[in-house]
């Protein structure tokens, strides 16, 4: 990124302002980044927001996954990827799903059990015209039937579509349905023995 000429003003209150708006705008916004330079794939990892320390597991690589995509989220988490047999929380859960994959809904459920507090799932999926592309109101669909909430859609390969998926914040922090429990008594309904 290369700064204007004039500069961030230290005397413009509004100039680390509009620069952290502009950062959140780009994590809600599609962006165009192309795998093909490896810059592209750089840039999709900063998109979905990957940040240094953090722990991704990768599910549903295959021969057809963007491997420069998949190093690039690597390098931006400084370390290596782990799989299904990794027996802690993760950050972010990268999944790579095609059409014919089975059911998404399943899938998205299974990908939030390893997830901290907080974490991210990151759904990558064909493109439109390539084989298993997956539509995305199927994404749309799947998503709030697993708990999780489209927050960005970005372009992160070549042949690749990257959704970025959360769980809201009260269900991820308890785990629990947040209606409570259906049979609670009332507490007329409730008898004391004052014996």
């Amino acid at each position: 990124m290369t700064a204007s000429a004039a500069g961030p003003d230290a005397s413009t209150p509004s100039g680390g302002a509009s620069q952290d708006a502009s950062a959140s705008q780009s994590t809600t916004s599609v962006s165009t980044a192309s795998s093909s330079s490896g810059d592209g794939a750089k840039s999709s990892a900063g998109a979905f927001g990957v940040t240094y320390g953090s722990v991704v597991m990768e599910l549903g690589y295959d021969d057809d996954a963007d491997a420069a995509l998949s190093e690039s989220i690597e390098a931006a988490a400084g370390s290596a990827v782990v799989d299904d047999d990794y027996d802690d929380v993760v950050d972010v859960v990268l999944l790579w799903w095609r059409d014919g994959d089975g059911d998404l809904v399943d899938a998205l459920v299974d990908a939030i059990g390893p997830l901290a507090d907080g974490g991210i799932i990151l759904l990558l999926t064909p493109k439109p015209g390539r084989e298993g592309h997956v539509e995305s109101e199927d994404i749309a669909d799947a998503a709030p039937a697993a708990g999780l909430q489209v927050t960005s859609t970005i372009n992160a390969a070549a042949d690749w579509t990257g959704t970025r998926l959360t769980a809201p914040r009260a269900n991820s922090r308890t785990g629990k349905n947040l209606a409570g429990p259906k049979d609670k008594p009332r507490s007329d309904d409730r008898h004391f023995d004052d014996e």
